[in-house]
């Protein structure tokens, strides 16, 4: 019974707090409403001719409808000591109650009010994807303690700690899987849509979902350091931060609201005397000229639409650390790439095997892998991997295995010495003699190969090469098609770097750089071509992507390149950086429009007013309207 009566307990109170936010979230709307409310209200009973009870429900409309526009104005104009548009309103809504204008004043306060609440909750729908995504963060994990399950907090999960995850959960944190083989839904970190079979040996994400298979995954991040947690910092501070164009409308904002209350000044005395104007026309086309001068739609024309723009990068898996990164990158005129790990995957993989005549393939490889397994080398790594997965096998056991650190591995197996390792270690003359022509091609196309040899000579060669990206070639030809010059810096050595620089199509390509001198030749690149985006991975990257107008770092990089970066792949996937500069064009011409919107609107209402064209009422919806529009123009970005 207390069970059940402390669930219920539990239910209620997240009912209420859910029924709380709910209101919070909406209240500005609600208090617009009900302020519209009264104004329906004192129309209809001025219509009575109950006069004294119209004004009370006037005041009322004024009071509710204007609270939160008069509570953000006047709390602006103490704690940044400057004008805003919100006291423009007010006082604009002020003037017209007092020479007899109710309807119009109210009017005024309600559609001001209501565009606010409009503009808030399109703010708030950015932010609330954020909510979402820590939603999807799950807060317990089940923890393998000698085969025993144990239920913790996730952020109680340290690194090495064996985690069950089971059909149907969430992942609760990076880790790699260890047990099992299943299907992970990844669209709430990549934003692909199709699962992707996940086997033993592959990388899982937190807040990825395991679709059909019981998995057993090592963690490898604690909860604070996982790809999940870094996207919602990244996403937060995103958001926070402020462009160039909307800091120069901010600081515009207030010089504007005070020259438009100098001009309203004058207008309240000088048409009476130069234009003969009656003293209640004067005053009121001040007051319409407060509304239609008001720099809202202005103010209006940047924010939705970066932060529209910087969330439909985030369900791409394109995090930007603010717009002012985002709107640089339209301007982006060549990027430069690093090759290991960027253009490609950062991992030797077998391309070709040689072996002498008489000699099986198999079996070469066989025990070449059966030797390489006691060696922690990368290329003895990518062998052994190789053999892996052309038969799931175990290995021989060899004898007198000996490293011998940059040069290569030597061991008895079966009773033979094996000498594995680079040309000069087998010895250049021996080496010479062995398919001489198909040597030097591999060579010539970049690719490292290891030697193998017994007491009879050569035993055979096995090629190896960092593959190319599946998306780097669609990535430079994406580039190519946006107009966008392409580079690669890399550390290989020439022939390596020509090599992957022809398979990709790569405009140029530029080897042998430590990391300083890839920061000479960005250098090098934003003086020849003014704005310049650098991709890199690697601790050694950093540099040159700080040094960058826009650095770039790949999701699964180095924390510090991360860190350093200014945009984040969350999948690595080269191509999102033609789609992030399409988005980035995307939304510096919907800001373009919206401020020419804008002006235009503002510019025929301030003329038609003193054309004595534009009534109060028609200055609030010309201007409200014109707020509102621009604010849906950048909704748009959501999109697509």
């Amino acid at each position: 019974m207390i069970n059940v009566d402390v669930n219920c307990c539990v239910k209620v109170d997240h009912t209420t707090d859910k029924k709380k936010s709910i209101f919070r979230e909406h209240q500005e709307l609600i208090f617009s409403l009900v302020g519209g409310l009264f104004l329906i209200i004192a129309i209809i009973l001025q219509k009575a001719d109950l006069q004294a009870m119209a004004v009370g429900a006037f005041l009322s409309s004024y009071l509710i409808g204007g609270f939160f526009k008069t509570k953000e104005g006047i709390t602006d104009l103490i704690e940044d000591k400057s004008l805003n548009v919100e006291l423009l309103m007010i006082l604009a809504a002020i003037g017209a109650a007092i020479i007899g204008y109710w309807i119009e004043g109210a009017i005024l306060i309600f559609i001001f009010s209501l565009s606010g609440a409009l503009e808030t909750y399109t703010l708030n729908k950015s932010h609330r994807e954020i909510s979402a995504l820590m939603e999807l963060q799950p807060e317990e994990a089940t923890v393998l303690v000698n085969g025993v399950e144990k239920i913790v907090a996730v952020t109680a999960l340290q690194i090495d700690d064996n985690v069950l995850i089971k059909p149907g959960e969430r992942i609760p944190t990076d880790g790699v899987i260890i047990k099992g083989q299943t299907t992970i839904d990844e669209a709430a970190i990549t934003g692909e849509s199709m699962p992707i079979v996940k086997k033993i040996g592959d990388n899982v994400f937190s807040g990825t979902v395991n679709r059909n298979g019981a998995i057993t995954v090592i963690v490898t991040k604690t909860n604070d350091e996982t790809l999940f947690h870094k996207i919602i910092e990244l996403v937060q501070s995103a958001k926070e931060e402020k462009s160039p164009s909307q800091l120069f409308i901010e600081k515009f904002e207030g010089a504007y609201v005070k020259g438009v209350l100098i001009v309203v000044a004058f207008m309240m005395f000088l048409p009476h005397y130069l234009l003969g104007w009656s003293w209640t026309e004067t005053f009121y086309r001040a007051m319409v000229l407060l509304v239609v001068a008001s720099p809202c739609a202005l103010v209006a024309s940047i924010m939705p639409a970066s932060l529209s723009a910087i969330s439909n990068g985030a369900r791409n898996g394109i995090l930007f650390k603010g717009s002012v990164h985002l709107e640089a990158l339209s301007s982006v005129k060549a990027i430069a790439l690093d090759k290991t790990g960027t253009l490609t995957k950062g991992k030797p993989e077998v391309t070709d095997v040689l072996v002498r005549d008489g000699a099986q393939e198999d079996d070469f490889l066989y025990k070449v892998a059966s030797i390489e397994n006691h060696s922690t080398h990368p290329l003895a790594e990518a062998i052994v991997n190789y053999v892996k997965k052309q038969e799931d096998t175990t290995f021989l056991s060899p004898e007198n295995v000996e490293d011998v650190t940059g040069w290569g591995i030597t061991a008895t197996l079966e009773g033979k010495e094996y000498k594995i390792g680079k040309r000069s270690f087998i010895g250049d003359k021996v080496a010479d003699h062995f398919y001489p022509n198909e040597t030097e091609k591999l060579s010539e196309s970049g690719k490292t190969l290891v030697y193998v040899a017994d007491r009879e000579g050569i035993y055979g060669v096995i090629a190896l090469k960092d593959t190319v990206r599946d998306v780097a070639i669609e990535a430079i030809r994406r580039f190519h098609e946006a107009g966008v010059y392409s580079i690669m810096i890399t550390g290989d050595h020439d022939q390596t770097a020509a090599a992957i620089a022809d398979e990709t199509n790569i405009d140029e390509y530029i080897a042998n750089c430590l990391p300083e001198k890839k920061v000479e030749e960005v250098k090098g690149l934003k003086t020849k071509y003014g704005s310049v985006a650098m991709v890199g991975d690697g601790i050694n990257d950093a540099p040159a992507l700080a040094t960058s107008n826009v650095g770039i770092a790949m999701g699964t990089g180095t924390d510090v390149a991360i860190e350093t970066a200014d945009v984040v792949l969350v999948k690595n996937d080269l191509s999102k950086i033609a789609k992030a500069i399409e988005l980035s064009k995307r939304m510096n011409r919907i800001i373009k429009q919206n401020i020419i919107f804008s002006i235009t609107v503002i510019a025929l209402l301030i003329i038609g007013n003193f054309l004595q064209q534009v009534s109060l009422p028609l200055g609030v919806i010309g201007h409200e309207g014109s707020t509102i529009l621009v604010i849906l123009n950048g909704l748009r970005l959501l999109r697509g």
